[in-house]
């Protein structure tokens, strides 16, 4: 029987939701990071990364296919048992409160240095968490809601780029390679790093109604993050050269600042109140992650008490911790790493071992 009947979402829902939640922060300064490593042949990176995306985002589907009514936390305690998939529990609980929170105060930092210098970190704290909290106490139909509403409502901005491109120069690009293929493979792991977020497969799988379509699900929900990386790392650099890309902490809002309009300058800062949209999307589904699981290993029905005491531990963060750019850059380094490990490393163990599982439990009944 189905537990989850009255909070299933469509697969347009999943698609539009594992999406948004991977266009966030990073997309920001992806041009940067691929340019260290590989240059101009960044955009190769992309396609690698893409590819390793999908094939661990299947690897997650086909995980919960042999459990399709339990959520990731309703999973542990039958593989591991009671007191070790609690403990497995707790940690994914822990990496989707520093996931949601890194995502949440590197969001103000932004706003905070491009638009709104003359206003404190706690006074926009609590305005970016009006929506975040309106969202994430509904649970996941209304999350599902919001990712498809915050596709329809951005979806102008990837077309907005093409005005950055007079006085292009795509020579920029060639020769292809130019760097070696190491170098392009080293940088897989940025690119990989970008593509995060596909995780949330784990918690949305349960509540998806046709989940025979999941894996398609997945491998476009990836294919159209693609696409925006892509778009995104190459206008970056047929607009700026290599020197000039590494010079910028945020090349996509420099790429921006091109844009000249007859009435309008400074184009990014109109940008940016419309793209908090997406930063929320990235925030939200892992907050309620953090919550549902706690609700969860703790056996109780309802997620939002549980909400609202991180809420106020939101609210206070900012009168204890401001951080400059150097601390965004450690969080997302440490955000990145361990999502390497909850995203990557973690689903292939888990795959290994349930298949494990299975067969010993298959062999001992017999």
């Amino acid at each position: 029987m189905k537990k989850y009947t009255m909070n299933e979402i469509n697969l347009k829902q999943f698609i539009f939701t594992i999406y948004k939640t991977q266009i966030g922060i990073g997309v920001l300064s992806l041009p940067r990071d691929l340019a260290k490593t590989a240059g101009t042949d960044g955009w190769l990176a992309i396609l690698l990364g893409w590819l390793l995306a999908i094939l661990f985002s299947i690897i997650i589907i086909k995980v919960m296919e042999k459990h399709p009514h339990d959520t990731l936390f309703d999973l542990f305690p039958k593989l591991f048992g009671r007191w070790l998939g609690g403990a497995v529990s707790s940690l994914w609980i822990l990496y989707s409160t520093f996931s949601a929170t890194v995502a949440m105060i590197s969001s103000i930092h932004i706003i905070h240095v491009w638009i709104l210098t003359n206003v404190k970190e706690s006074v926009l704290m609590p305005l970016f968490m009006i929506p975040v909290y309106m969202a994430a106490k509904q649970g996941i139909r209304v999350i599902g809601r919001f990712a498809e509403f915050v596709y329809l409502f951005t979806l102008w901005m990837p077309m907005i780029l093409f005005l950055t491109l007079h006085e292009s120069n795509w020579l920029n690009l060639l020769p292809v390679g130019q760097n070696g293929w190491f170098a392009i493979l080293g940088t897989v792991k940025a690119t990989v790093l970008s593509f995060l977020g596909f995780e949330v497969a784990f918690m949305l799988y349960p509540f998806l109604q046709d989940k025979k379509s999941a894996v398609k699900g997945v491998i476009i929900a990836n294919t159209m993050s693609m696409l925006i990386f892509m778009l995104i790392t190459i206008f970056s650099y047929v607009r700026f050269s290599q020197d000039v890309v590494m010079e910028y902490v945020y090349p996509t809002l420099n790429l921006l600042k091109l844009i000249r309009l007859p009435i309008l300058e400074r184009f990014e800062i109109i940008f940016l109140p419309f793209y908090l949209f997406i930063l929320f999307m990235t925030v939200i589904p892992y907050l309620y992650m953090s919550v549902f699981g706690i609700s969860r290993l703790l056996g109780k029905p309802d997620h939002r008490k549980y909400l609202r005491v991180l809420m106020l531990g939101w609210l206070a963060l900012p009168f204890f911790f401001t951080p400059s750019y150097a601390h965004i850059t450690g969080l997302g380094k440490l955000w990145g790493n361990l999502g390497l490990c909850a995203a990557v490393v973690f689903p292939i163990l888990l795959w290994i071992y349930q298949r494990a599982f299975f067969k010993f439990r298959k062999g001992s009944l017999r």
